[in-house]
C-alpha cells in the first residue's frame, strides 16, 4: 500500500495511476471515482478499455440549482465513453438535513463518520460504489477499484466489493491501495 505524506491534489496523478495499473494487471473491469467538476475523471480519459465511472454530486450540493460540473465537461467526459453518475449522498442525504435542523446524530452520519477514520477519501470511495451500483454503471459484487479524496482531486483508492444502498454493509473492503498519513 501507498502511503502519500498529506492529503490533497497533488496525489491524483499518483493515485490514477494506480488504479489503472492495478485493475490491468488484476483483471478488475471497473473504476468509480468521485469527480464533482470533472477534474479526476479528466485523467481516466485514456482508458477506454476499462468501465469508467465518475460520481458526482447532485444539483444543489453547493448552491441551489446549480451543479459543479459544466455541461461542457459533462459532454467531454462522455464522448470519451465515462459513464456518469448523478446520484444523492448515500452516507449524508436527508440524515444531514435533520441533524442540522434538530442538532442530532443520526445513524448513517455514525457509519460515515466512523469511515472517516481511515480518512475522508475512503468514506467517500464506499459511498460513490454505492451510488454507482443504485444507478447499474456498476455490478454490485465485482471486485471494483474506487477513487476519491480529501478535498479535491485523489489521494485514495481501494478495491472493494460494492453493493447497493439497501445492502451497505455487506460491502467488503478489499485492499487499500493507497491513502494519505492521517497525522493532523
Amino acid at each position: 500500500m501507498t502511503i502519500f505524506e498529506k492529503p490533497g491534489k497533488q496525489n491524483t496523478g499518483a493515485t490514477v495511476k494506480l488504479a489503472l495499473n492495478t485493475a490491468r494487471e488484476r483483471g478488475i473491469r471497473s473504476i468509480v471515482v468521485a469527480s464533482y467538476t470533472g477534474y479526476t475523471a479528466d485523467y481516466f480519459k485514456t482508458a477506454p478499455d476499462l468501465n469508467i465511472v465518475a460520481v458526482r454530486g447532485t444539483y444543489g450540493f453547493g448552491e441551489m440549482n446549480t451543479i459543479r460540473m459544466s455541461g461542457e465537461k459533462y459532454e467531454e467526459l462522455s464522448a470519451c465513453g465515462i459513464k456518469i453518475v448523478t446520484a444523492a449522498h448515500v452516507l449524508s442525504g436527508v440524515e444531514r438535513a435533520m441533524s442540522t435542523l434538530f442538532k442530532g446524530v443520526y445513524p448513517v452520519e455514525v457509519i460515515a463518520h466512523t469511515l472517516r477514520m481511515f480518512g475522508q477519501g475512503t468514506k467517500v470511495c464506499i459511498e460513490c460504489a454505492a451510488m454507482a451500483c443504485d444507478c447499474g454503471a456498476i455490478p454490485a459484487g465485482e471486485p471494483t477499484i474506487a477513487v476519491a479524496g480529501t478535498g479535491a482531486g485523489a489521494d485514495t483508492a481501494i478495491i472493494l466489493k460494492p453493493v447497493n444502498t439497501h445492502r451497505i454493509f455487506d460491502t467488503r473492503i478489499c485492499e487499500m491501495l493507497c491513502k494519505p498519513a492521517l497525522l493532523t
